[in-house]
């Protein structure tokens, strides 16, 4: 015998979830997530269901997300592991670099501003 899965209609998820059902149908839109529907076009969801639209509302209403940043964000932890090892390998060295310039500059500043002290001090003499 075969087990299936549990299975919640959208009023019963809205209520775990704590939210309205319109809050539902609009993240399952925004967030282009794909239900099971009966043959009559009712929506069921699954646990993973639940715990997407939990996390949804964790990002939006707990962590201060935009939907965009939330989009953005769930985007970014489905990647592969490899891929986002990549992807910060990168931002690191872009960062160390740009860490290089701004010590540079630093240096140039710090330069310019001991030369101007230097002035400074010659034409305090000369008054």
């Amino acid at each position: 015998m075969k087990m299936q899965k549990r299975r919640f209609r959208i009023g019963e998820l809205a209520n775990r979830v704590d939210v309205e059902r319109f809050v539902i149908r609009f993240w399952e839109k925004e967030f282009n997530i794909k239900t099971d529907r009966s043959d009559g076009k009712q929506r069921f969801y699954t646990e993973d269901d639940y715990n997407m639209f939990k996390r949804i509302k964790e990002l939006l209403y707990g962590e201060g997300f935009t939907i965009a940043g939330a989009k953005k964000h769930l985007k970014s932890k489905n990647k592969k592991p490899t891929e986002t090892r990549i992807t910060l390998a990168k931002k690191t060295d872009e960062h160390k670099k740009e860490i290089r310039k701004l010590e540079r500059r630093k240096e140039e500043l710090s330069t310019q501003i001991i030369n101007l002290q230097k002035k400074l001090m010659k034409l305090r003499e000369l008054l």
